[in-house]
This record gives C-alpha cells, sequence and structure tokens, in this order.
C-alpha cells in the first residue's frame, strides 16, 4: 500500500470527544500499519498541522471527532496545506457539525426530523426556559448543538429539571438545542462513497438499558445491545437507509458518514437526529459493525476510507459531490420545528 504514499492519522485533538478520538485514532492507526500503509500518529493539540507539509504526508485520515476536527476547521487548514483528507469538506462538516443547521437544511428538503426549540445565548432567562416544554412537550431532550458522543445530553421529564439541563449543556456550547423526544428505537446507518456512488450500509439497531446510551454506555460498558443485521422489516431497512442518502447528500458529504435516527413506536416513522461525518472507530464503534455485516473487514474499511481522501476542489471537479439527490421517497417534513416560530413560542 505504500502508492497511498505518508499517511498521517489524525487524533486527539483538543475537543471534549478527544478520548474518544484517541481510541478511535489508535485503531485507524494499527490497521492501516498491518496492511503496509506507511501510516504515522499526529495528534493536533500536540503539534502543528504545518508539518504535515513540512514532512511530506501525502494524506491524512481524520480520526478526530468534535470541535477543530469534524467542524470544518481542520479540513479549512487542510485545503490551504493542499494536503488530501478523508471525510466530508470545510462546508459539509461544518454543517453537519451544528444540528441546528442540519435540521434547518433537513427540513428545507422535506426530510424528518425532530420538532425543536434553540435557545441562544441570550435567550436563557428562567422564563424562556421554563416556556420550552410547552412548546415540545414532555419528556425532551436538551443538549450541546455542536458537541458529540452524547456530552452534555439531558433526558428532561418535568418542567423542575429543565434550568438543570440547560445549564449542563451550557457549559460545553453558548446555546442549546431543546428537541422533541422521540419514544421509540434508536438506529444508525453508515454511508460510504461520494455523489452518486455513495451507498448506505446494513442499519444497525440499539438497544441501551432503560434506553440510557450515553456517553459511558456507548464508549466503556457492554450493556448496550447493537443488532446488525437490525432484526428490522425489510421495507423499513430501505427506508431508513434511501432518508439517511438523501440526509447525506442534502448536508454535500462525502467519503464517509453516519447517521443517527429513531424510529417512533406508535407509527414507525424515522426520525434524523444528526450526521457524524468522522464517525467513531472504536472496538464499540457503528461503522466497522456495519461494514463487517456487508462483508467488509476493519483493515479494510479503513483503507476503503483512507483511498477516498481528496481536497474540496478536487472532489467536486471530479463530480463526486452531488445536490441533486434530493429528498427521500415518501419522507414528509416534521410539523413546526422552526427554531424562529418556537423562539417566538418561548418568548425569545
Amino acid at each position: 500500500m505504500k502508492s497511498l504514499g505518508k499517511v498521517a492519522v489524525l487524533f486527539g485533538g483538543s475537543s471534549a470527544e478527544r478520548e474518544i478520538s484517541l481510541l478511535s485514532g489508535n485503531g485507524v492507526l494499527q490497521a492501516l500499519l498491518s496492511r503496509g500503509v506507511d501510516a504515522h500518529a499526529f495528534d493536533p493539540a500536540q503539534r502543528d498541522l504545518a508539518d504535515l507539509k513540512r514532512e511530506g504526508f501525502a494524506r491524512c485520515f481524520v480520526a478526530l471527532h468534535g470541535r477543530h476536527g469534524e467542524d470544518g476547521t481542520v479540513q479549512g487548514a487542510l485545503e490551504l496545506l493542499g494536503v488530501p483528507y478523508t471525510g466530508s469538506g470545510v462546508l459539509a462538516s461544518s454543517l453537519a457539525m451544528d444540528k441546528v443547521m442540519t435540521k434547518r437544511l433537513w427540513q428545507a428538503d422535506g426530510l424528518p426530523t425532530p420538532k425543536y426549540v434553540r435557545l441562544a445565548h441570550d435567550q436563557q432567562s428562567r422564563e424562556q426556559i421554563r416556556a420550552v416544554p410547552d412548546v415540545l412537550g414532555l419528556p425532551l431532550i436538551v443538549k450541546p448543538p455542536r458537541e458529540g458522543s452524547s456530552i452534555g445530553v439531558t433526558k428532561v421529564q418535568g418542567y423542575s429539571q429543565m434550568q438543570d439541563a440547560v445549564t449542563l449543556s451550557a457549559r460545553y456550547d453558548a446555546d442549546v438545542l431543546c428537541e422533541e423526544f422521540i419514544d421509540g428505537e434508536e438506529v444508525t446507518c453508515a454511508v460510504l462513497g461520494q455523489g452518486l456512488q455513495a451507498v448506505a450500509l446494513p442499519v444497525v439497531r440499539i438497544a441501551a438499558p432503560e434506553g440510557a446510551y450515553d456517553y459511558q454506555n456507548k464508549y466503556f460498558t457492554d450493556d448496550v445491545k447493537y443488532h446488525c443485521p437490525s432484526g428490522l422489516p425489510e421495507a423499513e431497512e430501505r427506508a431508513i437507509q434511501h432518508i439517511t442518502l438523501a440526509a447525506y447528500h442534502t448536508l454535500g458529504c462525502r467519503g464517509w458518514g453516519r447517521a443517527d435516527l429513531m424510529i417512533r413506536a406508535s407509527d414507525r416513522k424515522p426520525f434524523l437526529l444528526e450526521m457524524n461525518t468522522s464517525p467513531g472507530m472504536t472496538s464499540h464503534s457503528l461503522v466497522p459493525m456495519s461494514a463487517r455485516a456487508a462483508g467488509t473487514s476493519y483493515e479494510d474499511l479503513c483503507l476503503r476510507v483512507l483511498a477516498s481522501a481528496a481536497l474540496d476542489a478536487t472532489a467536486q471537479r471530479s463530480g463526486t459531490e452531488s445536490s441533486d439527490a434530493g429528498p427521500s421517497q415518501g419522507a414528509s417534513a416534521p410539523s413546526g420545528g422552526s427554531d424562529d416560530a418556537a423562539a417566538r413560542s418561548v418568548g425569545a
């Protein structure tokens, strides 16, 4: 695999997800080395990104999660350096990292996502916070719109919990996202590829103890059960894959990604929660699990993602990004959910 050149695996970083990124990056690094790739560890929190150019790296595998890694900032730096990298480009990475912007775009394309209220940093008075359940109902979810790995997330059961939930979320992000709770099954669906060549992998169904699919259960226990094949009816699996591909195209993603969704128990309707443009690659991670179900080993998955490394301009010229996919067939825009309307409802 010397044809891939000298490869930097970017992991660690300075975000709240550093610990998970270290796990992901070490896994990717070992997988690439095992296949003869000239791969090297590179932690942007400890080294200058300009070293990538000075030391002759040909491409980067981005295994960073969260801010300054998955939000378009590192991607922009790599564009300026001219070093191809894995995953989505600058704009798609930035959009997908912001769950509010993601929801706006999905709604504009008629894709289903839970209703929400955005509480900006100056819209968090006690009265505004207590009014949110009147808009979204209870229970509801409160979370930072620009973090991942369930960091800062609270399931709110009553009005009295709202203030603490917003305070926790605000530790990680000045804005706070309050989201309608969808009662049902959680699933995730990975995508590999670019433009019209992108394909959705088998769906993973997640069964967490008492529905607590939180940071601890995600990465550090074996209490969560993952089902892949999902066991869902074939039509449901296909619908989720179709909606995920549409969501991927709407954001302009390329290379790879993973959408998280909920299936509402009352009518089996899927709702998009978020798109991860630098998915986890730990021993508990879901993209490798889905790839294995499709017959692709962890090592081959890493090689395939690495081979897709590109710069935005190159990817666009080669026709690998598509904005023509449109919304999923049968997907309908959720009622309400505009953060402007919701903000007015809470007195913003």
